[in-house]
């Protein structure tokens, strides 16, 4: 597999943003190494890298909410990655199904939440811990 030359950050990193293939709805951003980034394409499944934990995790690995791979692309700049999945379960570890639930108002000020969680983050991964 011949990947185009992607710019990492000086941690070897590079950042990802996760899109819903149906909804469109971004899900979430993280980060992948070039071992994740290689995980994730040969499995089919994404892969990150976690800055607080300093490890690779597959996405979906405590809570079974994964990610699927159905198409990938790279900005102008070849430093962004953007990823197409089909979402299983919520995407967010607090509950929601994107990570971008809260919104605010141009001035600031946050806009009540509109949205119900998908899935209880304390029965999801006290369980499994």
């Amino acid at each position: 597999m011949t990947l185009p030359p992607l710019k990492y950050n000086a941690d070897g990193l590079i950042p990802a943003i996760v899109q819903d293939a149906t909804t469109h709805r971004v899900l979430m951003m993280a980060w992948m190494n070039a071992a994740a980034l290689e995980a994730t394409l040969k499995t089919g499944c994404m892969n990150y890298w976690s800055r607080s934990r300093q490890k690779f995790w597959l996405k979906g690995e405590t809570s079974g909410h994964t990610q699927r791979v159905l198409s990938w692309a790279v900005d102008c700049d070849a430093d962004t990655l953007l990823f197409t999945v089909q979402q299983t379960g919520g995407a967010c570890h607090t509950g929601y199904e994107s990570c971008f639930f809260q919104t605010y108002t141009p001035g600031g000020t946050p806009v009540p939440v509109g949205e119900g969680k998908v899935f209880d983050p304390a029965a999801t991964y006290e369980s499994k811990q």
